[in-house]
């Protein structure tokens, strides 16, 4: 993964064609990219009435980045954070861009300031052959380990701690292939975890000491 900053984008460049496995909202599901890339919006990109999907289409056309599945955030996408774990041959590199101004714990919704579209975008790029199924596996590893980090960074809302955003949107790749599996017990989930859990965790350390204004207080 090579990762470029091009205000307002940040394009994670794949290592050649990928499956990549995402809810994005311009290319969701199982797609073929190159590319995944990170749009930074304001207010004014979005205003009330605006279709997104329409908006964040045109965007990419005139970026010459149609091809790619896009991740939204108003999070300074300059503050990224990228890592990278391997272990019995499986490379694992992730980039995230982390806020928690809209932050959320599991089973519960707070109220929020939809101008305050902080989230968390998690680009993974995994170098091993998976199926389908592995691949869906893969990606709820890389979900598990954005939920440890985000406990971890210990950002408290009234009903405990903060598990995620509302928002929040992760795009998985590896090439096709025939490794089945890549839970939790497998060298490729230990790198997935490892790869997805310092970045997380570092960009909600980093988004905590910079934004204490934003912080709930807890009850």
């Amino acid at each position: 993964m090579r990762v470029r900053h091009e205000p307002p984008w940040l394009i994670a460049d794949l290592d050649g064609p990928r499956r990549v496995l995402s809810w994005a909202i311009n290319r969701p599901g199982f797609v073929t990219a190159e590319r995944i890339v990170f749009r930074e919006v304001r207010n004014k990109d979005l205003p009330e009435g605006r279709d997104p999907v329409a908006w964040l289409d045109h965007a990419l056309e005139a970026a010459g980045l149609a091809d790619a599945p896009t991740l939204l955030t108003s999070r300074n996408v300059a503050s990224y954070e990228f890592h990278r774990a391997a272990l019995d041959g499986a490379t694992v590199q992730c980039l995230a861009t982390v806020g928690l101004s809209n932050a959320e714990r599991v089973g519960h919704r707070q109220r929020f300031d939809p101008a305050s579209f902080g989230t968390i975008n998690i680009a993974v790029d995994c170098s091993v052959g998976l199926t389908e199924a592995a691949q869906i596996e893969a990606l709820s590893i890389a979900t598990q380990a954005r939920t440890a980090a985000v406990i971890d960074a210990g950002m408290l809302l009234p009903e405990g701690p903060a598990t995620g955003t509302g928002t929040d949107c992760i795009a998985f790749a590896a090439p096709p292939g025939d490794v089945a599996f890549a839970g939790l017990h497998t060298a490729i989930g230990e790198a997935i975890g490892r790869a997805v859990y310092d970045a997380v965790f570092a960009g909600a350390k980093s988004w905590i000491a910079t934004r204490p204004e934003l912080l709930p207080e807890p009850e």
